[in-house]
C-alpha cells in the first residue's frame, strides 16, 4: 500500500519491458522533479547482462532457489533482497507479484510501500463474488446472479430456474477463462456444475462457484482506472474485447468506434464510482457486459493489464 513517506529507493519486481518502462519513469522524475530517487533492478541468472539490468540504479541477483522467473514469486527471497538493499518501495509491473495480496500484506508488516492497490483491496476484487457485492453496494448494476456461492447442484438449479435460462456457472477464484461453463438449459448444468469446479479447484485451489444471468450477444468492455492515496480516481477510455476464443481476448478495440460518448462517460463514471467505494489506489481495469438492456459490472482487474499500452496510445498518458 502507498505510504505518505518519501521514496528513495524504488525496487521494480520484475524484468523486461515492465521493468525498463519503470527505470525510464524514474529517470524522467529525477529530471523533472530533481529527486534523489533510485530505482534496483531485481534479475535472475538468464537475465544478467539484460538492458534493465544495465540500466538501473544498482541491481541484484536474486539467487533463488524457486530457480528461473519463479525467483519473482519467491516471498522470502524477495523480502530478504529488498531489506538487504534498505528499499522503500516496490513497484511490481504486470504479472508475478502484481496482484498478490499475501506478498503485500508482508511488505505492509515489512514497512516497504507498495505502488499499488492494499492487501485487502486486492482480496475483495479478486474474489468475483465479493466483487459483485461491492459493485451492488456501490450502486454499479450487475447481471441477475445467485447472491452468493453456490452450495451444490440443487442450489444452482434453484437459482438458474429462477434468473431464467441460459445462464454461466463461474468460478469465484482466479480467470484467464477457467472454471466458466455455458448452461443453455437445464439438463446440461449438472454436468456443467461438476466440470467447473473440479477445474476451479485444480487451477487455483478454489471451487467455489456461483451462477449469473448470460448477456447474449453483448459486448465486453473495459474501463482503465488510476487512483491515487488522496481518494481521486479518473477513467482513461474504454477498451472493446468482445472478440474472444475460449473466454480468452483475441481482439481488442479503443475506443470502441460503434459507442456513443455519453455511454461511454456512463462506463467511465461507474468504473469510477466503484473504484471510490473500494478505496482503490494504483492502476487497474473495471470490466462490463455491454448488453440490449444496459451495462453490468464484470469484475475489476487489480493491476496493470499488459493492453495498457493501447490506451496510452490513445490518450497519451504513460501508465
Amino acid at each position: 500500500m502507498i505510504g505518505p513517506r518519501e521514496i528513495r529507493r524504488l525496487a521494480v519486481v520484475n524484468r523486461g519491458e515492465a521493468a525498463m518502462r519503470c527505470i525510464r519513469a524514474v529517470k524522467a522524475l529525477r529530471t523533472v522533479e530533481g529527486s534523489a530517487m533510485e530505482v534496483v533492478a531485481l534479475y535472475t541468472d538468464s537475465d544478467s547482462d539484460a538492458p534493465f539490468v544495465r540500466h538501473a540504479d544498482s541491481a541484484v541477483a536474486l539467487d533463488s532457489e524457486a530457480g528461473g522467473v519463479a525467483a519473482y514469486l519467491d516471498h522470502d527471497r524477495l523480502l530478504e533482497v529488498l531489506a538487504e538493499r534498505k528499499v522503500d518501495a516496490v513497484w511490481p509491473g504486470w504479472g508475478f507479484v502484481a496482484e498478490d495480496p499475501d506478498f503485500v500484506a508482508r511488505l505492509d508488516a515489512a514497512g516497504i510501500c507498495f505502488l499499488g492497490p492494499s492487501a485487502e483491496a486486492m482480496r475483495a476484487l479478486g474474489d468475483k463474488i465479493t466483487s459483485k457485492r461491492i459493485a451492488e453496494k456501490a450502486g454499479v448494476p450487475v447481471t441477475a446472479w445467485s447472491g452468493g456461492a453456490l452450495a451444490d447442484e440443487a442450489a444452482a438449479t434453484e437459482h438458474a430456474r429462477r434468473i431464467g435460462y441460459p445462464v454461466m456457472i463461474k468460478a469465484t477464484a482466479g480467470g484467464g477463462g477457467r472454471g466458466i461453463r455455458v448452461v443453455e438449459e437445464e439438463a446440461e448444468l449438472a454436468e456443467a456444475f461438476r466440470s467447473a469446479g473440479s477445474e476451479a479447484l485444480s487451477a487455483f485451489g478454489n471451487g467455489e462457484l456461483f451462477c449469473e444471468k448470460l448477456v447474449t450477444g453483448g459486448r465486453h468492455i473495459e474501463v482503465q482506472i488510476a487512483a491515487d492515496q488522496h481518494g481521486n480516481v479518473v477513467a482513461l477510455g474504454c477498451r472493446d474485447c468482445s472478440v474472444q476464443r475460449r473466454h480468452q481476448k483475441v481482439l481488442e478495440e479503443a475506443p470502441p468506434p460503434w459507442m456513443d460518448p455519453a455511454l461511454g462517460q456512463n462506463l467511465k463514471d461507474a468504473a469510477v464510482q466503484l473504484a471510490r467505494h473500494v478505496g482503490y489506489q494504483g492502476v487497474g481495469t473495471v470490466e462490463f457486459l455491454l448488453g440490449d438492456d444496459g451495462f453490468f459490472f464484470l469484475e475489476v482487474n487489480p493491476r496493470l493489464q499488459v493492453e495498457h499500452g493501447i490506451t496510452e496510445e490513445i490518450v497519451g498518458v504513460d501508465l
